[in-house]
């Protein structure tokens, strides 16, 4: 087997398989655990600026990279008019820079915060150090190997839908150049550590508080009387 073969031909299925049976055990051993730990009180300023470009920049690229897996024909048709071409490459450029100056926002914060640092794990860097590996790269390609909606339809679609069908065919990664497979391998190194980290908080919906019965929110203290005097000797003091 070549490195080729196992690096596109088993790699997958390994980072699948640990993406969906860890994250399942720890859904079911440590619920609490699946949580975004979320360090806003700590800091506030530089996680609106990070977390906004990251989250909308780079879910609306994942969505264009699905859209193409699922309607690749409807790619080529619009990428038939030159003008159609520009614009999809332009927004998706525009999107992969959007999403890489969040990403280094949010870099920046946990290394740079005191508080922030307290609270990050090693896998926290792992994670986002990998992600933006795959943001670099994906920028890389844009500007180096251009009009990737165009020719990736008939690269990378094939290869997943062989993944997809248990029948996995590197052959057609093996001829890319070496930035296109790093681009890929990226995205299976973050199926693979995705459910060790806080990352897992996505697959949470809370769909159950749009069924459940309204809940009585009763307050436990006693209401204040109007000229009541608190014991409290440091009150006391004060009067």
């Amino acid at each position: 087997m070549s490195a080729n073969d196992f690096l596109f031909g088993v790699l997958p299925y390994v980072a699948i398989a640990l993406a969906v049976v860890v994250t399942i055990a720890r859904w079911r051993l440590h619920p609490f655990s699946v949580s975004s730990l979320s360090s806003q009180l700590l800091e506030s300023r530089k996680l609106y600026w990070g977390s906004v470009p990251f989250h909308w920049g780079l879910s609306l690229i994942l969505l264009g990279h699905l859209a193409a897996l699922i309607v690749p024909r409807g790619f080529e048709i619009w990428n038939g008019a030159p003008l159609r071409l520009y614009l999809l490459e332009i927004t998706g450029l525009a999107l992969a820079f959007w999403a890489a100056f969040g990403i280094s926002v949010l870099l920046y914060r946990r290394l740079s915060e005191p508080r922030i640092r307290k609270v990050t794990s090693p896998m926290d860097i792992v994670v986002l150090a990998i992600i933006a590996a795959q943001i670099v790269t994906g920028i890389w390609i844009a500007l180096g190997y251009r009009w990737g909606s165009y020719w990736g339809t008939a690269v990378f679609v094939p290869y997943v839908r062989s993944l997809l069908t248990f029948q996995p065919d590197p052959a057609y990664v093996d001829p890319l150049p070496l930035v296109l497979k790093l681009h890929v391998l990226s995205f299976f190194a973050f199926l693979a550590v995705f459910p060790f980290t806080r990352l897992v908080h996505i697959i949470t919906l809370p769909l159950q508080y749009l069924f459940r019965p309204w809940q009585k929110v009763v307050a436990n203290r006693p209401a204040p009387h109007i000229g009541h005097v608190s014991n409290d000797p440091s009150l006391e003091r004060h009067l």
